[in-house]
């Protein structure tokens, strides 16, 4: 019996049923997630499908947004970005939510954010070269009209960093 997966995403406050994805689209996931630059050839040598046949796979999952993106993560501390931190805002208003998220995109060391359930209206990740750095961000996040209060929490490591399994 093969197994069938359905995709769901909302938009505009409603449930989308994404299309079925296939036990090939599955080992093509399992393959360019564990490395996203493996060609289309030893995908489809992998998979017993043609080089064209995994392309408009993956093609149809990215237009379906099953992969979203794909590219090169940057270390940050390569960069000078020596601390990594989340940011608990609370809100004035959740009416101000997309104001303050267009004032926090304009900060570049903003990389994250997710508008939560909780203690916080949104949890902010962001990186800054040190401690200076860190407190003129604060300032500057601090000043965007909505946001009442901010709570940081600094981080020591990360120990998990994958994607959901397929």
């Amino acid at each position: 019996m093969q197994k069938k997966i359905y995709f769901c995403t909302i938009f505009d406050d409603s449930f989308t049923i994404m299309e079925k994805i296939d036990e090939l689209d599955r080992k093509i996931l399992k393959l360019i997630t564990k490395d996203a630059r493996m060609p289309f050839k030893d995908v489809a040598d992998e998979v017993g499908a043609s080089r064209a046949a995994v392309h408009q796979r993956v093609q149809k999952m990215l237009d379906t947004h099953v992969i979203q993106g794909s590219g090169y993560t940057v270390n940050p501390v390569m960069l000078g970005y020596n601390l990594c931190v989340y940011i608990g805002i609370t809100l004035d208003k959740g009416t101000m939510y997309d104001s303050v998220c267009d004032e926090l995109e304009q900060i570049t060391e903003v990389v994250e954010s997710q508008y939560t359930l909780g203690l916080y209206s949104l949890l902010v990740k962001m990186y800054a070269k040190d401690n200076k750095h860190l407190f003129s961000l604060l300032k500057k996040i601090q000043t965007i009209s909505g946001v009442a209060k901010t709570e940081t929490l600094s981080c020591l490591e990360q120990r998990i960093n994958r994607v959901l399994p397929v």
